[in-house]
């Protein structure tokens, strides 16, 4: 049995954010936590992203489904047509159907990871347009929990990042293959 996670990361990205999120993932230990990706995608976009970050992560890289348990050194990918929450460390999708959009998939997440682990809950913001994450940092640091977001002045698309940081709750402000070691740093200071 894998043990529940120590921490969960949840990585709010826009669908043009491989190359971030491979770079994050190159630097990623094995360390007890857990990731959950969540991308701004279109409902018809068929994903190769477990297939292409496999190749760059020491982690189990999975589709999340619903009623899924989120376990230790995993890392979890949303679905295209979906909206996602956890609960009890159990991943719960909706259909995207049901609502006009704009879809914030990513505050959706985000906003249910702060209600469910609190300080074990760590933000990271990637680049994309809008300003979708930036409400769900705000709630998990309310929990006690961590926020880091990407260096918008190296970002493709600077908005979730510049917005995030504007709020004034992001803890770092990172290049993607540095955010790793910090995350760890973190962990294993939160364990002590």
């Amino acid at each position: 049995m894998k043990a529940a996670p120590h921490h969960i990361i949840a990585i709010g990205a826009s669908a043009g954010g491989m190359e971030e999120i491979n770079s994050f993932f190159d630097h990623t230990p094995l360390d007890g936590v857990s990731y959950v990706i969540v991308q701004h995608l279109s409902s018809d976009f068929k994903s190769r992203m477990v297939e292409l970050l496999a190749k760059h992560s020491k982690l189990v890289v999975e589709e999340a489904k619903n009623g899924m348990q989120v376990k230790s050194n995993q890392v979890y990918l949303i679905p295209s047509d979906k909206f996602m929450t956890i609960s009890d460390d159990t991943l719960y999708l909706t259909g995207k159907e049901k609502s006009p959009g704009p879809h914030l998939t990513i505050n959706t997440f985000f906003n249910s990871l702060a209600a469910d682990c609190g300080t074990k809950a760590i933000a990271v913001v990637l680049s994309g347009l809008g300003s979708d994450g930036t409400q769900g940092i705000k709630a998990i640091k309310k929990a006690g929990g961590m926020v880091i977001a990407r260096n918008p002045e190296t970002a493709e698309f600077a908005s979730m990042p510049s917005n995030a940081i504007a709020t004034g709750m992001v803890d770092f402000i990172l290049e993607p293959e540095l955010m790793p070691g910090t995350i760890e740093d973190y962990v294993k200071h939160e364990r002590e």
